[in-house]
């Protein structure tokens, strides 16, 4: 079963392709994704990698937590569902 995780504190020069890679040495990556501004604009400083499986997303929190890249550390965990806005009125 694939796990989605966070990963937070990147670069605003980051693109999926980095994510991708810095991940893929920890397990294959089926996804990596950037978010952006609405419209395409400027990145967030935050995106998502989807794991294949749950003991590769757990060795890449493990290894990718905290480490230094482009002078930042990374913040990487599980992602969080988001909540639903169906009971706002």
């Amino acid at each position: 079963m694939s796990v989605r995780l966070y990963v937070g504190n990147l670069s605003f020069d980051a693109t999926g392709e980095d994510l991708r890679e810095l991940f893929a040495a920890t397990g294959t990556v089926e996804d990596a994704i950037i978010v952006t501004r609405p419209g395409g604009g400027r990145p967030r400083g935050f995106g998502f990698v989807t794991m294949s499986s749950e003991a590769e997303a757990e060795e890449a929190i493990r290894q990718l937590d905290g480490q230094e890249v482009a002078g930042r550390a990374l913040k990487v965990n599980v992602a969080k569902e988001r909540e639903s806005e169906s009971g706002n009125e």
